[in-house]
């Protein structure tokens, strides 16, 4: 039997107060009725004794202390899913907001989860394609990794979300597209302008189709930010490990979700940790992030994208410094390339993918991928360190081959990292551009890659005729 109390002591803000409270637990979801019969929702967040303190949903404009009543309901929140999910758009708690019929769920979850057991994991070692040759080519994507984005503020992430989202597929031993795969996409925190890019960017493309999107605006209450990753790893958790797919899930933007945290942890009055963030800000991440990866049970997998800005470009801010400690890697944006026009603009030398030699070569990708990636990253490296020679002491102070290496880094951004938000390469076409750019170095120069792997995979004879057929472009 459901309990109801009239014994609301106090509201502040979105903290709200109730006494003489029995049996009620951490986190459970609450209903608060107002004397005109409207319902708001409510979760715990702190129990001591008879005295709950819980979180409004919404606004606590219009809560009468003396005639409202609070009731419990015994369990967290919930979502209720099903294979019908795949196509639809919800807002942040998990409610439909494309105009079509609620969901007939199979199974009610609650969203709290649990991270995988480490004993229970598959190590990754599939490749994902994302059809970005900056990521695919150099800091390859494993199905079941943890791979973030760090963005900063006036960069195209977002765009980057959706390319990744519309064309990212993976690829089975025998070369076909694997049908059972799927993405979840959450936009935490955004803007009416960004909720409407996303959902007809879906809907023009066809990604919608095999996406479950989550939009949480920036005008709903801080709570339901921080349950909107949660509602979205849900949704990924039964996709992967009870229908047996491969899920894709991209959360943008996270610093949205610790600001939200951040704000609910002010309230409640907690002794501030680094730059205002709550003291369990690691362990809160880490129990988002570790809810991706792959069991010895299941054929699914959950491969997991977060994306966040780095507020003032600081890499050692609080949020990127903690995310980089959870997960495997991470890509990283460039102003400077972004100012040149390079979409998307991935800086290379300061990205990386810690499980990327576990996602390619023969049988995966193709048996030139890991010497030609080693290649590409010493050139570039190299063509970069000329290029600030050449700022210093001027151009004529360079070895003819320090200037090779400068054109070579010009070249590289220009054609392999820069490709648009709209251009998708397959894995054979990355590395074949790969390849078209070493050849403006003599062959002696190519000290990373096999001999028998130059032999097989140059481009051209030693006439200029092309000897063999590149991909297609």
């Amino acid at each position: 039997m459901i309990r109801e109390y009239k014994t609301i002591e106090e509201v502040a803000g979105p903290l709200m107060l109730v006494k003489q409270v029995e049996n009620v637990k951490y986190d459970e979801l609450g209903e608060i009725e107002l004397p005109g019969g409207d319902i708001r929702r409510c979760r715990v967040l702190e129990v001591n004794g008879a005295d709950v303190l819980v979180q409004l949903f919404e606004s606590p404009a219009g809560i009468n202390i003396a005639q409202s009543k609070v009731r419990f309901t015994g369990h967290g929140i919930q979502l209720g899913v099903s294979e019908d999910m795949l196509g639809r758009v919800f807002s942040g708690m998990g409610e439909p907001i494309d105009g079509g019929p609620r969901i007939l769920p199979e199974k009610t979850l609650d969203i709290s989860g649990t991270p995988i057991n480490p004993a229970a994991r598959k190590y990754p070692s599939e490749f994902i394609q994302t059809g970005i040759s900056a990521i695919d080519g150099l800091n390859t994507l494993v199905r079941g990794q943890k791979l973030p984005i760090f963005s900063a503020s006036g960069l195209p992430h977002a765009n980057l979300a959706a390319q990744i989202a519309r064309q990212a597929k993976v690829i089975s031993e025998t070369g076909a597209d694997d049908a059972k795969f799927a993405v979840v996409f959450a936009a935490i925190g955004i803007t009416f302008e960004e909720a409407d890019f996303f959902i007809s960017d879906f809907k023009k493309t066809g990604a919608i189709d095999r996406t479950v999107l989550f939009i949480n605006l920036a005008s709903d209450a801080a709570i339901e930010r921080i349950e909107t990753p949660r509602m979205a790893l849900t949704a990924a958790e039964y996709l992967a490990f009870e229908k047996q797919m491969h899920v894709l899930v991209i959360l943008t933007d996270i610093t949205n979700y610790a600001e939200a945290l951040r704000e609910v942890s002010a309230a409640r009055k907690e002794v501030p940790s680094r730059r205002g963030y709550p003291g369990y800000l690691y362990t809160d991440l880490a129990t988002m992030y570790e809810r991706a990866g792959r069991t010895k049970e299941s054929d699914g997998s959950i491969t997991l994208i977060p994306i966040l800005t780095m507020p003032e470009d600081d890499k050692t801010h609080p949020i990127p410094d903690l995310t980089g400690y959870i997960t495997e890697g991470q890509i990283i944006l460039s102003r400077e390339l972004h100012r040149k026009n390079i979409t998307p603009p991935i800086d290379v030398l300061p990205s990386l993918s810690r499980l990327k030699d576990k996602g390619i070569g023969e049988g995966k990708t193709r048996d030139d991928h890991k010497n030609i990636m080693n290649q590409l990253f010493a050139n570039y490296a190299r063509g970069k360190e000329a290029k600030e020679l050449m700022v210093v002491l001027g151009e004529a102070a360079l070895t003819p081959t320090d200037r090779l290496y400068a054109e070579f880094a010009d070249r590289f951004e220009e054609k392999y990292v820069n490709q648009g938000f709209h251009e998708n390469r397959s894995i054979d076409r990355t590395l074949d551009i790969g390849w078209e750019l070493l050849t403006i170095f003599p062959k002696s120069e190519l000290k990373r890659i096999r001999p028998e792997l130059i032999e097989k995979y140059w481009p051209y004879n030693d006439d200029g005729t092309p000897r063999r057929e590149l991909a297609a472009r």
